[in-house]
């Protein structure tokens, strides 16, 4: 029987304690990126600068790929397991590795050869175009083991085993630390030794949410055609959408940086840096879709739908609790922040602005994620689409062209942060319908097709055949 660890205890106390260490390990990560933004800051070029904000761009979308299918994957485990069905759990996180293998690769191959496009559609000219293209032919490369070490980290986490799950990131973030500064300063590399680091620590990662897996929860089937035709069906039905979900996070991102690139690359540079410290100030946000997510599916899996409720309530407060901390000290540290990045100017503007009010605008993001990780759950994940692709066009674009019109490139993120307050109400709307009517029998593992009758949830405490 695999043990189904959410499905009684405190909830807010399970949120927190898979949020934060969730969030440590993406933190790992991303404050080693931020230390690379300084580093090639620290190199007095502002077209390298530049690069990596066009070029961060561009690697939002290609793990898109990668964040549907852990999505979808996490789901299908941790329901599993709230049934105390281990052999399903494994047959799950066997499909799922496969599929990220199988698609993974060539979708990667796909992305590297349209980077140049790619990246001159965002706006990058002349010598900043050719060093994004440069760093991104070689990240890229190593982009499907970045997908199937988030789909095993994911796979940990549905098993309730935060600290794997945290430690895989931290040991591919260790590894980044100590390779960057050899390779882009002492052998003089540049872009392409922060690059060479990146595939490094990608693999390091893989290795590290596997060994766990095989080591502690079951390991996996050996893969088969039938197998993964058979299991195909239900990763896509939560993949897919899950997938479109994600994409449109970049390229709502894309055309804020095409729009600010119109104010320089000065402007670029400050959005680039605010891009490399959202991450990291807000990795509990970040972090608590993936992290609500395993116990939203164990709870549903055991006919809990009572606890699914008091869980999104609880990931709301959570929200609220982390975005006010993090803003005051986003606001207090505003000048060193500027400071770590010889930010001028323009640049320094736009510092100032995230670490201020946009800061505390941060909230309806995460609204939007605790969302859309019920939606996800419950078998409502074209919800979570509509939620998304709605926030980052709508929600984006009008905005940004209106407020950048009024207070240039500051006013197109303002623009891009106030335009996600009515789509943070419609999300918290979809996943009380949700809890209310799910996609989902409470305590079956499979989805229930949209035409066969609406289920009630389960009474308190009531399990489900």
């Amino acid at each position: 029987m695999a043990t189904a660890k959410f499905v009684q205890g405190n909830l807010f106390r399970h949120i927190m304690v898979m949020s934060l260490t969730s969030s440590v390990g993406l933190m790992a990560v991303f404050v080693v990126d931020l230390i690379n933004m300084a580093y090639i800051s620290w190199l007095g070029r502002s077209e390298l600068a530049a690069a990596i904000g066009y070029a961060g761009s561009v690697l939002f979308f290609t793990t898109s790929l990668g964040i549907g299918l852990s999505i979808a994957v996490s789901a299908l485990v941790s329901r599993a397991i709230g049934q105390g069905n281990r052999a399903l759990a494994r047959e799950k996180a066997t499909t799922g590795m496969m599929l990220g293998l199988i698609f993974g690769i060539p979708f990667a191959g796909l992305v590297w050869l349209f980077l140049a496009p790619m990246v001159r559609l965002l706006g990058a000219e002349g010598e900043t175009l050719a060093l994004a293209v440069h760093f991104l032919q070689i990240v890229t490369i190593g982009q499907p083991l970045l997908m199937l070490g988030m789909i095993g980290t994911a796979i940990l986490r549905a098993h309730g085993d935060a600290r794997a799950a945290m430690m895989a990131t931290v040991w591919g973030a260790v590894v980044t630390a100590l390779l960057d500064p050899v390779l882009i300063f002492a052998l003089g590399l540049d872009l392409t030794g922060a690059a060479l680091t990146g595939i490094v620590s990608r693999a390091v990662i893989l290795f590290m949410a596997i060994r766990p897996i095989i080591t502690r929860h079951g390991g996996f089937d050996r893969p088969t055609l039938a197998g993964v035709l058979r299991d195909m069906g239900p990763v896509w039905a939560l993949g897919i959408p899950a997938i479109l979900t994600q994409v449109a996070t970049p390229v709502g991102q894309a055309f804020v940086t095409r729009t600010a690139s119109a104010y320089g690359e000065a402007a670029v540079a400050g959005m680039a840096i605010a891009g490399r410290l959202t991450p990291v100030a807000f990795g509990v946000i970040f972090a608590l879709a993936g992290a609500i997510g395993p116990i939203i599916g164990q709870n549903l899996g055991a006919g809990r739908m009572d606890r699914v409720a008091r869980a999104f309530r609880d990931a709301l407060i959570f929200t609220a609790l982390v975005i006010a901390l993090v803003s005051g000290l986003l606001y207090l540290l505003r000048a060193p922040i500027a400071d770590l990045f010889n930010a001028t100017g323009l640049t320094r503007e736009i510092v100032y602005l995230f670490c201020g009010p946009l800061a505390l605008l941060w909230f309806f993001n995460g609204v939007i994620f605790a969302g859309n990780a019920v939606c996800n759950n419950l078998g409502r994940p074209f919800w979570s689409t509509v939620v998304n692709w709605g926030r980052q066009t709508l929600g984006t674009i009008p905005f940004a062209i209106w407020f950048g019109q009024q207070w240039g490139a500051q006013g197109v993120l303002v623009g891009q942060a106030v335009g996600g307050i009515g789509f943070a109400l419609l999300a918290v709307i979809f996943a009380r319908m949700a809890i209310r009517n799910p996609n989902v029998v409470p305590g079956r593992h499979d989805p229930v097709p949209v035409s066969q009758p609406e289920i009630e949830p389960a009474a308190p405490g009531e399990r489900r055949a």
